[in-house]
C-alpha cells in the first residue's frame, strides 16, 4: 500500500512539474508575441500596454507562465538598465509588468489610437 501511495505521489509530482514547464514555455511564447506586436505596431507610448499584455497573457497560463513572465521581465529591465535607461522608466515598465501578472486589464495602459489588432 505504501508503495502504491508513493508511486501515485511521484506521478502527481512529475505531472505537476511537467505542467509547470508547459505553462512556462507557453508563457514565454506570449511574452514573445507581445514583444513582436510592439515592434510591429511601432506606436508611440504603447510600450507599457505591451508589457502589461505580455505578462497578463503569460500569467493566465498558470504558475509556470507567471513565473516565466517575471523572469523575462526582470531580465529585460536589467539589460535595459545596463544600457543607460533611467530608473524611472524601468520602474514604470515594471509597474506595467506587475499589473499584467496580477491579472489586471492591460488596456489600462492602452494608448488612444492603437489599432484594435493589438
Amino acid at each position: 500500500m505504501k508503495l502504491l501511495v508513493a508511486g501515485i505521489a511521484l506521478i502527481l509530482i512529475a505531472e505537476t512539474k511537467a505542467q509547470f514547464a508547459v505553462e512556462a514555455v507557453q508563457g514565454a511564447g506570449d511574452m514573445l508575441r507581445a514583444y513582436n506586436d510592439m515592434r510591429e505596431a511601432n506606436y508611440k507610448n504603447s510600450d507599457k500596454y505591451f508589457h502589461a499584455r505580455g505578462n497578463y497573457d503569460a500569467a493566465k497560463r498558470g504558475p509556470g507562465g507567471k513565473w516565466i513572465a517575471e523572469v523575462i521581465s526582470n531580465a529585460r529591465e536589467w539589460i535595459q538598465g545596463m544600457s543607460g535607461r533611467g530608473a524611472e522608466d524601468t520602474e514604470a515598465d515594471q509597474n506595467a509588468n506587475r499589473w499584467g501578472r496580477e491579472g489586471k486589464d492591460p488596456n489600462h495602459f492602452r494608448p488612444k489610437g492603437l489599432p484594435k489588432k493589438y
